[in-house]
């Protein structure tokens, strides 16, 4: 499985998990409503509801081939509607066997009867509809449990007939063989038909909801990039203009001919003008070869002499002059050899450039 795969599976067992948790919220406000049916003669009901008992085989109704027929058919199935619906059948049905076990097997009881429904019935444990009863002591830290179970197939046309009604689920027990009259019987198979319709439209409306939160999120992050361009544009805009009022104002303050404005302005541009002896100095220390040894430095005024022992002397007149801050780099004195290398003295014209890039 792709790591795109396992992203996708867990985001929608998230999704399920969050729309479950909405339905159970939910659920908790909605009123109940429960009809039980008990099975008489085979496929017939006799119909316990809140509003109307009915206990004759001729008020009630019949389950055949996945269709429930009646003589009070619509009234029955306004009763129906809505409903969680509970199956008392037969025991005839279903298939009994006891289970021994040991007393610790209690809290896993559900995992190990599926287990070993393959070994007890005809059926495995997916195509089995399957049940257990309380569990009883044997002693000897052993129980015993009843297992019942039957081919799910042969329940399906009967949840099938209560689903085409609109009921909200359907519970299918049975009574224990030899158990009391008013047992509540063992429960084989419960569909929840309404909470899994609700579930894929929880899901279906959360799914929207998170598309809109994104598109939402995503549009108002693209008016947070415009508008805050616009901002920075209006404060450059609003920072120039200021600019330009303190120019001015300083311009009305000081007039033209007043000797200290015109003091600063020829400072200002004999800085401007004059080359820069600490940035003549960061730039000869990144041009000069690994092989350069230079034993003298001079700087008087825009020029600037070096002397020491190289290995090629005039590559490092070429080397100089390539760059944007000298010119006119020459030899003063001539070349002389000496252990190591050339002996050289250069002389060079600085320029009045204030970039640290040669």
């Amino acid at each position: 499985m792709t790591p795109l795969q396992t992203a996708r599976l867990m985001f929608w067992s998230w999704l399920d998990q969050v729309a479950q948790v909405m339905l159970g919220l939910v659920s908790r406000f909605l009123t109940k409503r429960s009809v039980r049916l008990v099975e008489g003669v085979h496929d017939h009901f006799a119909v316990f509801a809140e509003k109307a008992i009915t206990s004759s085989d001729d008020d009630g109704l019949q389950i055949e081939n996945g269709t429930i027929l009646g003589r009070h058919l619509p009234q029955m199935e306004a009763t129906l509607r809505g409903a969680d619906v509970e199956l008392i059948l037969q025991p005839d049905r279903f298939v009994f066997k006891p289970l021994e076990l040991p007393s610790r097997a209690t809290e896993f009881l559900g995992n190990v009867v599926r287990t070993q429904i393959d070994r007890l019935t005809p059926w495995d444990a997916e195509s089995a509809a399957f049940g257990f009863g309380t569990p009883t002591e044997m002693g000897n830290d052993r129980i015993v449990v009843v297992v019942v179970a039957t081919a799910r197939a042969m329940l399906m046309p009967i949840v099938k007939a209560f689903t085409s009604c609109g009921v909200k689920s359907v519970t299918i027990r049975t009574p224990a063989p030899q158990s009391p009259p008013d047992a509540s019987g063992i429960t084989v198979m419960e569909e929840n038909i309404a909470r899994a319709l609700d579930l894929r439209l929880t899901r279906r409306i959360l799914l929207a909801v998170l598309a809109v939160a994104v598109f939402v999120a995503a549009t108002a992050e693209i008016a947070a990039a415009i508008v805050d361009q616009h901002l920075q544009a209006r404060q450059e805009e609003l920072a120039l203009r200021i600019e330009h009022t303190r120019a001015a104002a300083s311009s009305a303050r000081d007039p033209v001919n007043n000797p200290q404005v015109l003091a600063e302005r020829a400072l200002v541009q004999r800085k401007n003008q004059s080359p820069s002896a600490v940035i003549a100095l960061e730039i000869l220390s990144r041009i000069v070869p690994d092989d350069t040894y230079l034993n003298e430095l001079h700087i008087e005024g825009d020029k600037v002499r070096l002397s020491g022992i190289t290995h090629d002397a005039p590559r490092l007149v070429r080397v100089i002059e390539n760059t944007r801050h000298f010119r006119q780099a020459t030899f003063f004195a001539p070349i002389t050899p000496s252990e190591g290398g050339d002996h050289f003295n250069i002389e060079a014209q600085m320029e009045p450039n204030f970039s640290v890039e040669p």
